[in-house]
């Protein structure tokens, strides 16, 4: 709670000094225009009258709203000047008023009552509407429009960034950019402290109806977090930026999953407040798994065979409230908490068979079910402040963040012979603790300054508790050698600089660099062990400092765009790597970290062309990426005695194993061949080549590491029909990914949809297939080197049908006002945690 108050008083501290500045005039500043149209003999409001604004004295509009019900309009974000503001409406005559000044001292002009006379033609509404593209192409990021992608309704945030272009989705819901998994994922900007622990399952619980866009970002300037070789990930939900209140309904129903969300908006005076809840439930979901296994050791020469089916239920909800406050044109603050829950639950069994080959005698065959419950809460509370003085574009923002995430895994494994029954409890508790300023000055016309300094202070905790028991789940004794605790801290210190500088001829460069130091202790401890088998374990620490240049260069002609950038990224490993207690959920198949891991450095330069030909956009890109101290699992052949058996498996070992030399091509298009047909497609292809250290060499699958070329393929088509009728097909495709000792499986998934809207657009339903002619997909995985192969293949169901329904309500604005500038928080530094489908703990150790 300390850390609590500390970070309270620090920005309570910022927040005050800010306001003693003094508050002057300028272009900076931005205000409101409101007011009320009534109609001249009924004295009733006028609803639906279009308020148009203009520059005093001009002839084009700058931008324009539609009065409510109450005949009430508000146009937001004005600079302080004269303007020229009309009333229009189907059967009146235009009614003008001019000037209608806003100053700096008093941005808020209320302009009262507006009376308007009508004339002798019939009232009608008016209703205009704009539309933004499915996927637009950015200077510094690309943005999917996923409110726009019928086919993702009553689906997750996983169903969604399986079309994002360049982004790629495992099996288990794992995120990959251009096939390197090294990515940071943001929420509004924003990180979660659930991610950090289980990105996989975060992401399955948000629906994907509260999606608005998702942002995706290559080439990371300075300004992010250093952490994240592929890029960032910035998953945008849905806001409204209309007065009075507004908000959205939508859901879905199918055959594997159920999907609920709400949203609500209240937006008037200087006061925002919006709230968003929504959540889903999957029908049980069966699994079936075939695991092979040989080993080879001389000592040990043993063939296993596993056939084992699971059934899971996964269900998730994610609530936000967002409140703001402008107090005039130059200072304002914006608090928003996210709170989250979720978990699945899994139960199966199968039968395992062992041949030993030195012993006939020992070859056995054995029976095994297990149980495992997961559940994972918190919330993200963050708030942040910004000053705006005189000069557009200078400001400060001062933010801080504190995520709480608790995850806890229970799960019974209990075998007929060899292997050990066991029953665990694993409960995981993370606080992360956020302080950030970021400064931007405009220093001419030609030459703007970005600088900020940052602190994050992680804080993680596990207890881990492991009973043995007999075959029924009965007599439970505390397995003293494997039960652990563990404390691990990490604290993060940064601070960077960007200059963006605009140069003649349509050249502009950006240039920035950025410090980092990073600082972690662990401390693991066995309080209870004292047998043959205990690990012995001491407190770890490390420190290393970061330096992380960037660089990009843009040439603007005509609708074509060149740009040649180069960044630096690192991947830090975090607790799930970093955790040195020994694994044995699966004695099979064993895990442990490695504390004294170094953190992967990357380096990319790449060449990106776009170019824009009538309604069509096309994008192209070259990348070299050279990656050092590559972190990868490498598994060994180990034998030992547990209680009266004597197990035969492998354990994996994350190792800095490897430099690896990466070269790749991108595409990504989107054509209007006819009026109401609009195809996209994207494809990327890169090497995976690395050279593997000399002190490794014994686990190379020789097969593995030669130079292998990956892809990613995705494809849609969408057509309008008449009466508002929109049909849409997709389907993608991603390559094995491959890793020094082999490769995981390949995904694909292709689905349609069709959606009918009513109500001027503001209602809709819809139906959606995901695979309508295969049940299930098929996945293999290989892994092998000298002593050991293992093959693993699984059939998972992803055949769905489904229905999904939406409703808009609320005051339509026929303009689209620009989003704002996401200010505050975005830790993006942490490698995330893989899928955690198994025994083991998310977040809080194993």
């Amino acid at each position: 709670m300390k850390r609590i108050f500390l970070l309270i008083i620090v920005i309570c501290a910022a927040i005050t000094a800010k306001a003693q500045l003094p508050v002057s005039g300028g272009s900076g500043i931005v205000g409101k225009i409101s007011g009320t149209v009534v109609d001249s003999l009924t004295k009733k409001p006028v609803d639906y009258a279009t308020i148009s604004i203009f520059k005093s004295g001009a002839k084009t509009p700058i931008n324009g709203v539609l009065t409510d019900e109450k005949g009430n309009f508000r146009i937001d974000n004005l600079r302080a000047g004269k303007y020229k503001i009309t009333v229009s409406f189907i059967g009146y005559p235009t009614k003008t008023y001019d000037p209608v000044e806003t100053t700096a001292s008093k941005p808020d002009n209320n302009m009262g009552t507006l009376v308007i006379s009508p004339s002798a033609k019939a009232l009608k509404e008016v209703q205009i509407v704009g539309q933004a593209p499915l996927i637009e192409n950015k200077i510094d990021k690309i943005v999917y429009n996923a409110e726009k992608d019928l086919t993702a309704a009553g689906g997750n945030a996983t169903d969604v960034l399986q079309k994002v272009p360049l982004v790629s989705v495992d099996m288990n819901g794992n995120v990959a950019i251009r096939g390197d998994g090294n990515v940071r994922v943001l929420i509004n900007g924003k990180p979660s402290g659930a991610t950090s622990a289980s990105l996989s399952d975060v992401l399955k619980t948000i629906p994907a109806d509260q999606i608005k866009s998702i942002e995706v970002v290559t080439s990371p300037s300075a300004k992010y977090d250093a952490e994240g070789s592929a890029g960032i990930i910035n998953i945008i939900t849905k806001t409204k930026n209309a007065s009075g209140i507004s908000g959205s309904v939508s859901g879905g129903v199918g055959t594997r999953q159920n999907n609920g969300n709400m949203n609500l908006n209240y937006n008037k005076n200087r006061f925002n407040f919006s709230a968003n809840l929504g959540g889903n439930l999957t029908w049980p979901q069966t699994m079936t798994t075939d695991f092979q296994q040989t080993i080879n050791t001389g000592a040990a020469n043993q063939f296993s065979h596993n056939n084992t089916s699971s059934e899971t239920k996964r269900h998730g909800a994610r609530g936000t409230l967002t409140a703001g406050y402008e107090f005039n044109g130059f200072n304002s603050i914006n608090s928003t908490i996210a709170l989250n829950d979720g978990g699945f639950n899994t139960n199966g069994g199968g039968t395992y068979r062992i041949t030993d080959y030195n012993d006939p005698t020992k070859s056995l065959e054995y029976f095994g079910r297990n149980t495992n419950k997961n559940k994972f809460s918190g919330f993200d509370w963050n708030i942040d402040y910004t000053h705006k003085f005189k000069k557009e574009g200078h400001e400060i923002t001062v933010s801080g963040q504190w995520s709480h995430s608790i995850i806890n895994t229970d799960y019974t494994n209990l075998f007929t012979a060899k292997q050990p029954s066991q029953l665990a409890s694993n409960n995981g508790k993370n606080n992360e603790y956020t302080a950030q300023a970021d400064y931007t000055l405009p220093i001419s016309k030609t030459l703007k300054l970005e600088a900020g300094g940052k602190t994050i202070q992680r804080r993680i905790n596990s207890v881990y508790d492991i009973y043995a028991v007999d075959s029924l789940g009965n007599n439970r004794t505390l397995d003293t050698e494997n039960s652990n605790l563990y404390n691990y801290n990490q604290n993060v210190y940064a601070g960077y600089s960007v200059f963006t500088i605009t140069l003649p001829k349509n050249y502009s460069v950006l240039a920035g660099f950025r410090y980092e130091n990073t600082q972690i202790t662990g401390d693991p401890k066995t309080p209870y062990a004292s047998g043959e088998n205990q690990q012995v374990l001491n407190p770890f620490s490390a420190s290393y400092n970061t330096y992380v240049p960037s660089l990009t260069v843009q040439k603007v002609f005509g609708s074509n765009t060149f740009k040649l950038s180069y960044s630096k990224r690192i991947t830090r490993p975090s607790l799930q790597v970093l955790n040195p207690f020994i694994n044995r959920t699966n004695i099979q198949a064993q895990s442990v970290g490695n504390p004294n891991l170094a953190p992967e450095v990357s380096q990319t330069v790449e060449l990106n062309f776009n170019t824009f030909i009538k309604s069509s956009v096309l994008n192209f890109s070259v990348y070299y990426k050279r990656t050092n101290d590559l972190i990868e699992g490498l598994a060994s052949p180990i034998t030992e005695i547990v209680g009266d058996s004597t197990v035969t498996g492998t354990r994996t070992l994350q190792r800095n194993a490897a430099l690896n030399n990466s070269w790749g091509a991108s595409f990504f298009g989107s054509i209007n061949p006819i009026k109401p047909l609009t195809i996209r497609g994207s494809v990327n292809v890169f090497t995976y080549n690395p050279t593997v250290y000399a002190q490794y060499a014994n686990f190379i699958n020789t097969d593995a590491i030669k130079t292998q070329f990956q892809y990613t393929m995705f494809g849609s088509a969408q057509y309008l029909f008449p009466k508002d009728f929109i049909f849409e097909a997709f389907g993608f495709i991603n390559s094995p990914r491959r890793t020094i000792q082999g490769s995981s499986p390949s995904f694909g998934i292709y689905a349609f949809g069709v959606k009918k809207q009513f109500m001027n657009k503001k209602a809709s339903i819809g139906f959606n297939t995901v695979q309508p002619f295969a049940v299930n997909k098929a996945f293999n995985q290989n892994i092998s080197s000298p002593g050991f192969t293992q093959i693993s293949k699984t059939q998972f169901p992803f055949q769905s049908f489904g229905l999904t329904f939406s409703y808009s309500f609320g005051k339509i604005s026929f303009s689209n006002p620009q989003q704002k500038k996401k200010k505050g928080v975005n830790n993006d530094d942490q490698i995330q945690g893989g899928d955690q489908t198994g025994g083991g703990a998310p977040t809080g150790g194993r």
